[in-house]
């Protein structure tokens, strides 16, 4: 029987919703598209700033550089960058408008502007309030949910939100609601669907994920996992897949300025989900359709994990793609709902767990990781072994796990989120 149109039409339009370009990692890019709404909406440059964030938006700023401020870190590089950049219409493309000069330009307004940073106390895990003032004007942005959301944009005490919304379609709340992704249907959509209306956004998911990739494997980013594992191209194809999606985060969290497509709000998960299908698709001589079928699946199986999870959380995010990867090259290789479903509880049960410490170079090394966990996942399948209702979090069923996990990530690791926000940042939030 086929899918019921309107479930078609949901996943065309979550795939279109989540396969988004961001240059650098997404959290200090929201803030600097946060920076660059604040300076439009106060009319000029501010004197003073103070920004407020949760404590998972700290965690993943803290570590990571910020592309095109010449190799800085932290909460205020982001701010000053999307100062000095301006241009919210480019939302998570914001500092691709910088130039070799604006890097002096950037320092120069850290050294200006007067910063104030607190963490902010909000049962969103993500939500960030910028507030500026130049002489007496003043402005505020407040950014909630998730990169994009903007939810109240103020200059001088007036709501001035509205015309933000209307200039930037990506900024309101996601559309298609997310609990109509289930794995039987997603493998059903996956290969009966008609590819056109999504082909364009699958296509430069490839195209933009394997250039970061391929960029990370030629320079000499953070701890080189990708180089590591790819061994000068004498990797098998296992650990080629594995080395494409590590190098693209190598080159990412050390400031590479290219562009990759995101999932689920993140580029590494982006990169995990798409990459190693992408890799196996290639050097098996698949075709160009077999491949994007694969991905729907890849990415979708990874979207609907984290629904679950939410958006920041302990839990780390690329083991979720990882496992939607094993079950994207499952799918690539002939498997059917049964098969894709063993794959990915196999692989959630393996790896389950992995806290997310903040962005930095050692997520390659996760990434690298959660992508074996996929790969043993289907290895397991193809020899005809599976883990059972009853092992750990597994329980009988593919939804009711995915549910587990979500449960797991959103609930039972609340405590262990704060008390990793507070090893690594102790008294300083920059």
């Amino acid at each position: 029987m086929p899918l019921p149109e309107s479930t078609r039409r949901a996943y065309q339009e979550i795939l279109k919703e989540e396969l988004l370009l961001a240059m650098g990692c997404t959290e200090p890019i929201s803030i600097a598209y946060g920076a660059a709404i604040l300076r439009h909406a106060l009319g000029e440059v501010p004197e003073a700033i103070s920004v407020r964030l949760s404590g998972n938006i700290i965690k993943n700023v803290k570590s990571v550089i910020v592309p095109a401020t010449g190799g800085l870190h932290g909460i205020e590089a982001a701010v000053s960058a999307g100062i000095i950049a301006g241009c919210p219409e480019r939302e998570l493309e914001v500092l691709t408008g910088l130039r070799p000069e604006d890097t002096e330009k950037i320092r120069g307004y850290l050294k200006f502007c007067r910063f104030t940073l607190s963490e902010m106390e909000s049962p969103f895990t993500f939500d960030m309030i910028l507030e500026g003032s130049a002489g007496t004007r003043t402005a505020l942005v407040h950014i909630q949910g998730n990169h994009t959301g903007v939810c109240r944009v103020e200059r001088c005490g007036e709501d001035i939100t509205a015309r933000y919304l209307r200039g930037c379609a990506q900024q309101t709340v996601e559309t298609t609601e997310r609990s109509v992704l289930n794995v039987k249907d997603i493998v059903q959509f996956a290969r009966e669907t008609d590819l056109e209306p999504v082909k364009p956004y699958l296509l430069r998911q490839v195209e933009k994920n394997l250039a970061i990739a391929e960029e990370g494997l030629r320079g000499n980013y953070g701890a080189s996992i990708g180089k590591i594992l790819y061994r000068g191209g004498e990797a098998s194809l296992r650990d080629k897949a594995r080395a494409y999606a590590a190098a693209g985060s190598d080159a990412r969290m050390s400031g590479c300025e290219l562009p990759v497509c995101i999932i689920s709000g993140s580029g590494n998960q982006g990169m995990t989900a798409s990459l190693p299908v992408v890799v196996y698709a290639r050097e098996l001589g698949c075709s160009q359709e077999e491949m994007l079928r694969a991905l729907i699946v890849s990415d979708l199986i990874t979207i609907h994990q984290k629904t679950g999870i939410g958006c920041l959380s302990a839990y780390c995010g690329a083991v979720s793609a990882g496992c939607g990867s094993g079950c994207g090259i499952c799918f690539l290789l002939g498997g059917g709902y049964e098969d894709v479903a063993h794959t990915l509880v196999n692989a959630v049960a393996i790896l389950s767990g992995t806290i997310c410490d903040g962005a930095k170079a050692s997520c390659a090394a996760k990434i690298a990781m959660a992508v074996e966990a996929g790969l043993l996942g289907l290895d397991m399948t193809n020899a005809g072994k599976q883990f059972y209702g009853g092992d750990g979090i597994v329980t009988k069923g593919v939804e009711n796990t995915i549910r587990n996990v979500g449960q797991l990530a959103r609930e039972g690791m609340c405590q262990t989120d704060k008390e990793i926000i507070r090893i690594m940042l102790g008294e300083k939030i920059c």
